[in-house]
């Protein structure tokens, strides 16, 4: 998946806002405020970080070596993972709807509701 896929995915996802609140250099995707993606704008080796349960991150992380813990986030509950070819495309969509999922389910029931329409 590219970095141009990737942005297009996380920004079809229901209630996802791009947002800058670490500078230009990354790319936060949020959903009511929270954050379920970041992507390094500027880096050479695409990569995202994503929100995961945190046993399916160990087994992720077991299952390939593209996904390692978060980078500068809670390693128990975020995986970075590498954009290099060596995830199907499908699987790192299931990624990033995963994460989306996750933060949409923790959500205030007033606004999940409001994301249901």
């Amino acid at each position: 998946m590219t970095r141009d896929e990737l942005f297009a995915l996380c920004a079809s996802l229901v209630g996802a806002v791009e947002d800058y609140p670490f500078g230009d250099g990354v790319a936060v995707f949020k959903v009511c405020g929270k954050m379920f993606a970041l992507v390094p704008v500027d880096d050479s080796a695409p990569s995202v970080t994503l929100k995961c349960d945190p046993d399916l991150a160990l087994e992720l992380r077991a299952r390939h070596a593209a996904v390692r813990p978060g980078y500068h986030t809670n390693k128990r509950h975020w995986n970075t993972v590498d954009l290099d070819g060596t995830i199907p495309d499908d699987e790192v969509e299931d990624m990033v709807t995963h994460s989306h999922a996750l933060v949409v389910s923790r959500l205030p029931k007033a606004e999940r509701a409001l994301l249901q329409g």
